[in-house]
């Protein structure tokens, strides 16, 4: 389990995580990225996310410690009992969606993303979209304001917003959610299997214009996008018992 020296500490930019940053160095040093057994990072879920994505070639576990706004992927910030609470942490697993966007200039995006991929109406047009489930048509034409695949990690996030289930971690479940959908009036979505491959396909893009996006990479202009979990990448999360994302996200069904 991590000792004190074998901690790399990064912050997002503001001053309340540098603040932390400095604090955390000056009690327990700091430890090279490719020397450290634990990463811990320090800002919001946003960083969190920005932080996994970064470091995802290590397999080196990542702690969080919430110095930003929302914070679902982070336990609380203390510069005390670091060491004690590192050892005493529990590990959750998360494999990411990949996303690859197909563009109508030709060239093709690709990206992972840990909560979700969103496709999102790029003009003042709904946007109008056909789903493919596992190269099967399962909707010829859903017009909304866009769409989102998400992991049971990112169910509480821009999933929820959008009045999609919360999945219990480890359910091998996606969420497939409508945003504003008007046609089929109100359809909230369907619960995918895991290893289910999802396709959109734009229909009208000159006139109804759609960009994708996996946590954060945004590709403009997409003709298809395919979404599926790529069991090949696993980011290691941890938590203080009892506060994993097992119990938060049941919590947050009773909040």
């Amino acid at each position: 389990m991590p000792k004190t020296g074998k901690i790399a500490f990064m912050a997002s930019e503001t001053h309340v995580a540098e603040d932390a940053l400095r604090a955390l160095k000056e009690r327990y040093g700091q430890a090279s990225l490719d020397k450290a057994e634990v990463i811990v990072a320090l800002g919001g879920d946003g960083f969190m996310l920005q932080t996994l994505h970064g470091t995802q070639a290590s397999d080196t576990p990542v702690y969080g410690m919430n110095c930003g706004t929302v914070g679902f992927l982070m336990n609380e910030y203390a510069v005390d009992d670091l060491s004690d609470r590192l050892d005493q942490a529990v590990e959750e697993a998360v494999n990411p969606l990949r996303m690859v966007a197909q563009k109508a200039d030709g060239s093709t995006h690709e990206a992972l993303a840990i909560n979700e991929v969103s496709l999102l109406r790029a003009g003042s047009q709904a946007a109008r979209l056909r789903i493919t489930v596992d190269g099967r048509e399962r909707m010829d034409e859903l017009v909304c304001d866009g769409a989102l695949v998400s992991t049971p990690a990112g169910s509480t996030a821009y999933n929820y917003s959008a009045h999609g289930p919360i999945l219990p971690i480890g359910s091998d479940v996606l969420a497939l959610t409508a945003m504003s959908a008007f046609r089929p009036r109100r359809w909230r979505g369907a619960l995918l299997p895991k290893a289910a491959m999802v396709r959109f396909d734009v229909l009208q893009p000159e006139k109804r214009p759609v960009m994708a996006d996996a946590d954060g990479r945004s590709a403009g202009n997409v003709l298809s996008v395919e979404i599926r979990s790529d069991p090949s990448v696993t980011h290691r999360i941890l938590f203080d018992p009892g506060h994993g994302l097992e119990e938060r996200l049941i919590r947050e069904q009773f909040a």
